[in-house]
């Protein structure tokens, strides 16, 4: 009976003890999910909030998430001062010419690093990757006298000026030079650098140059990576505020606009704005300012989730 009690006792052990584990992993892995979350929709929700608050509400000590005074001013007062139709257009356009240029750039970059072997790759390369790591403070008196006294190599007498215009990002972005490529050059590099080299091999045989291999049978194969270069250049250019205010300055950007709010609207009212009215614009200009990278992450989030898996940027 004893021996018969142990292995029954045995048994529940080892079928308990396993359930028990994963109820226990279930747990942690559920509690660190609700506060990462926890942690990132929080000052979203509190810009919610606040935006539709009024300027009794920030005193009135009972009122937290719900605004006692629910009021739509906030976003009739920085849609005008923000000018936003005009400040949308130029930020997307920007952003788009810059996504573009920048895919096409890198994309061409990282397949040169990948499949062609020359004197200094390793050294270009590693140069590449360095750039990574430069401070974009380091080059900001360089590049903003470089662009406002262009020469071309000399070949300008006297230089022009391209500030205040797209070509200090046009010039940076088709060049490989901009915002974050050696991150995208980096990207592409791996992953045509993972694809079968019978494809070349293949195209190579059958007549095909260089060119119109990368064209007609690398590049529909690179689409998952693409499309990951796409949206990281697209959302960067679009939150940058550190180029687009050496080069743009003053110009009706949203980054700009977002970051002169408050002295527009003292000019409106023609006196000065407290703090916490300050805030609540703030807060409602940011979310009128992300509400276009939220429409294209809702739109492209099956596309983004799948070419990140695709391309291996997991882990």
């Amino acid at each position: 009976m004893e021996l018969i009690r142990s292995i029954r006792l045995k048994n529940v052990r080892s079928q308990f003890w396993p359930k028990l584990k994963k109820a226990c992993f279930n747990l942690i892995r559920w509690v660190l999910i609700l506060g990462i979350c926890y942690i990132i929709i929080y000052p979203l929700l509190t810009k919610i909030s606040s935006s539709f608050m009024s300027q009794r509400d920030l005193f009135d000590k009972t009122v937290q998430w719900i605004p006692r005074f629910f009021t739509f001013d906030n976003y009739t007062m920085v849609f005008e001062q923000l000018k936003y139709p005009e400040a949308f257009l130029n930020s997307f356009i920007l952003a788009l010419l810059v996504s573009l240029l920048q895919l096409f750039s890198c994309t061409l970059i990282g397949y040169g690093f990948a499949r062609f072997d020359f004197k200094g790759k390793r050294l270009l390369f590693g140069l590449v990757i360095f750039t990574l790591i430069v401070p974009p403070q380091m080059i900001m008196i360089p590049m903003y006298l470089n662009f406002r006294y262009f020469t071309l190599f000399g070949l300008i007498p006297g230089g022009i000026n391209l500030l205040g215009t797209f070509w200090p990002f046009i010039l940076t972005s088709i060049t490989g030079t901009g915002l974050k490529n050696g991150l995208f050059i980096f990207i592409m590099r791996q992953f045509f650098k993972g694809m079968p080299r019978g494809l070349e091999e293949a195209a190579y045989v059958d007549g095909a140059g260089p060119l119109r291999t990368f064209f007609k049978i690398m590049l529909p194969g690179a689409i998952p990576a693409l499309v990951i270069v796409f949206l990281f250049s697209f959302v960067w250019q679009w939150n940058d505020f550190f180029l687009t205010n050496i080069y743009l300055g003053n110009e009706t950007v949203l980054p700009m606009m977002l970051h002169g709010l408050k002295y527009n609207v003292e000019a409106v009212l023609d006196q000065p704005i407290s703090t916490q009215y300050a805030s609540l614009l703030n807060n409602t200009g940011s979310l009128m300012f992300m509400a276009p990278l939220l429409l294209l992450y809702a739109f492209m989030q099956k596309y983004f989730v799948e070419s990140i898996e695709r391309t291996g940027l997991v882990g």
